[in-house]
């Protein structure tokens, strides 16, 4: 999608602090971070929200939340504890309609949140 903003980031169209690329799944660091470390992992497949998903994405999912692990490794918050927040709608807070994933580590969480 030519207006997606995060398509745009997968394509190489608009620049982002890269964390992370393969073949499925792009991550960068989001412009305005909520903690220490926030990086948003995005399918490079457009899908709207999580609700797009059917059967045959499983897999897709399974990569992101994969990729949220290695990257929470290679920033070193494997001994601390991070989060990973999908939010759906706007309701929850989703406020780019392109599935995406955040990855939240370097400080203490509360819960429930927001």
């Amino acid at each position: 999608m030519s207006d997606c903003i995060f398509c745009r980031i997968a394509t190489g169209d608009l620049p982002a602090n890269l964390a992370y690329e393969d073949e499925d799944v792009v991550a960068f660091h989001d412009l305005h971070p909520q903690a220490p470390t926030h990086i948003l992992v995005i399918p490079r497949q457009h899908f709207s929200t999580l609700l797009d998903m059917e059967e045959e994405q499983t897999l897709l999912l399974g990569k992101l939340q994969r990729a949220a692990i290695e990257i929470a490794r290679q920033q070193g918050l494997d001994q601390e504890g991070f989060r990973v927040v999908t939010n759906c709608l706007e309701s929850a807070g989703q406020s780019v309609f392109h599935l995406h994933v955040h990855l939240l580590g370097g400080r203490a969480f509360t819960w429930p949140p927001g």
